[in-house]
This record gives structure tokens, C-alpha cells and sequence, in this order.
């Protein structure tokens, strides 16, 4: 089980931001693509955004213009950008890293997920 670690969530007013992190040891993160998903209470996971390791990235409608998705230098850490936010955006966010290209990405390992609440 390759270890994927979340950080950044937390409580934010509406309109404001915050920036998630994923962290995983070795090359994990470099070599596979990665995808952000979001689980809110009552409904569906939604893939959120993937980024590829070529740098390639794609983002759910409901985030387009507002969420960025992008890798450290030394590709050991993935991170999502999260400006504009919404009471909707109210969910647990999960950084996972798995196979494909942005419109078929396949999720293989996941993290343990971190929760972010928008106030309105």
C-alpha cells in the first residue's frame, strides 16, 4: 500500500481559499498520475482534478476557473489550489495517484483524505 498523504483542509469562509497538499515517499508522485477526488455527504465521489506527469491536467466543470492543480519541482508532492470556494465545495478531499491519461484516469492507491468546509 503506497502511502498518500493529505493536508490543507479545513474551515474557510465562502470566497476564500486554501491549497491542499499530497505527499507521498519515493516517486510515487512523479511516474503516475494523479487525481483529486471529493466525497460531500449524501452524494457521488467526484474526480475534482488530475494532473499527469507530463504536466497534462483536467478539472471537474464545477471547479474549472476556480481550482489549480499542480506538482513540486522534484514531483514529490502534488498540490490543488482552491480559490472562489463555495458552500459546495463541502466535502473530503482524497489525493490519489493511479493510471491513464486525464479523461480516462484510473485511481490506484488513495490517501486517507482531508476534510474542507466553506461556510457561507
Amino acid at each position: 500500500q503506497v502511502p498518500l498523504v493529505e493536508s490543507g483542509g479545513g474551515l474557510v469562509q465562502a470566497g476564500g481559499s486554501l491549497r491542499l497538499s499530497c505527499a507521498a515517499s519515493g516517486s510515487i508522485l512523479g511516474i503516475n498520475a494523479v487525481g483529486w477526488y471529493r466525497q460531500a455527504p449524501g452524494k457521488q465521489r467526484e474526480l475534482v482534478s488530475v494532473i499527469t506527469p507530463s504536466a497534462t491536467t483536467n478539472y471537474a466543470d464545477s471547479v474549472k476557473g476556480r481550482f489549480t492543480i499542480s506538482r513540486d519541482i522534484a514531483k514529490t508532492a502534488v498540490y490543488l489550489q482552491m480559490n472562489s470556494l463555495r458552500p459546495q465545495d463541502t466535502a473530503v478531499y482524497y489525493c490519489t495517484a493511479g493510471y491513464g491519461t486525464v479523461y480516462n484516469y484510473s485511481p490506484r492507491y488513495w490517501g486517507q483524505g482531508t476534510q474542507v468546509t466553506v461556510s457561507s
